[in-house]
C-alpha cells in the first residue's frame, strides 16, 4: 500500500468516527424531542392536594391551591423552554441569538409561576427582560444589516462572509465595537 492509500484510509476513519459521533448525538436529541409529549404529561403524576409531603420535602401550594395545577402550569412552560434550548444549541443560522428572547421570556414565566406560589419577590419583574431584549434585538438587526451590505456591495463569496461572522470577538468591548 502506498502513502496516498494509507492517508485516504486514515481520513475515512476520522470521517466515520465523526459521522458516528454526530449520529449518536443526533439520535439522542431526536429521542429527547420525541419524548416531550410524555414529559409534558408528567404533571398527571402530581397529587391534587394543597400540601404535598414526601420523605424528601414538604410543599404547600398557596397560590394555586393544588400541586396538580402548579405542575400543569410549570410543564406548560418548561417543555417549550426545553425545546427552545435544543433549538438554540443546534441551530446553524445567523439569527439563532434571537432565540434568547423567548428563552428569557419562558425562564421569567417559570420564575413568576414559582414566585406566585412561594411569594418571595415583588411581582413587577418584567423590567428584567428589557436589558436582554435591548441587546439581542439591535444585535440581530445590525448583523442582518451587515450581511445585506456585504452581499450587495462586496464580491466576497457567501462562505467568506459566513467565516467573517463566525469569528468571535475576544471580549465584551470588541463585540460592542463590532455592532457600532
Amino acid at each position: 500500500m502506498n502513502n496516498k492509500q494509507q492517508k485516504s484510509k486514515d481520513g475515512e476513519s476520522k470521517f466515520h468516527r465523526l459521522d458516528k459521533k454526530s449520529l449518536i448525538i443526533g439520535s439522542i436529541i431526536a429521542t429527547l424531542i420525541a419524548m416531550t409529549p410524555y414529559l409534558f404529561y408528567l404533571y398527571e403524576s402530581a397529587p391534587d392536594v394543597q400540601v404535598w409531603e414526601t420523605f424528601l420535602f414538604r410543599y404547600d401550594s398557596k397560590y394555586y391551591g393544588s400541586i396538580f395545577v402548579l405542575a400543569w402550569t410549570l410543564t406548560g412552560k418548561i417543555i417549550p423552554l426545553f425545546l427552545l434550548f435544543i433549538w438554540f444549541f443546534t441551530c446553524r443560522h445567523w439569527w439563532y441569538h434571537v432565540l434568547l428572547v423567548p428563552i428569557a421570556m419562558y425562564a421569567y414565566q417559570i420564575f413568576i409561576t414559582l414566585n406566585d406560589d412561594l411569594n418571595y419577590v415583588d411581582s413587577n419583574q418584567l423590567i428584567y427582560l428589557i436589558p436582554i431584549m435591548a441587546i439581542i434585538v439591535p444585535s440581530i438587526y445590525l448583523i442582518r444589516a451587515q450581511i445585506f451590505n456585504k452581499i450587495n456591495s462586496a464580491d466576497k463569496s457567501l462562505e467568506e462572509l459566513e467565516e467573517e461572522f463566525k469569528m468571535t470577538p475576544k471580549n465584551f468591548w470588541d463585540r460592542l465595537r463590532n455592532y457600532f
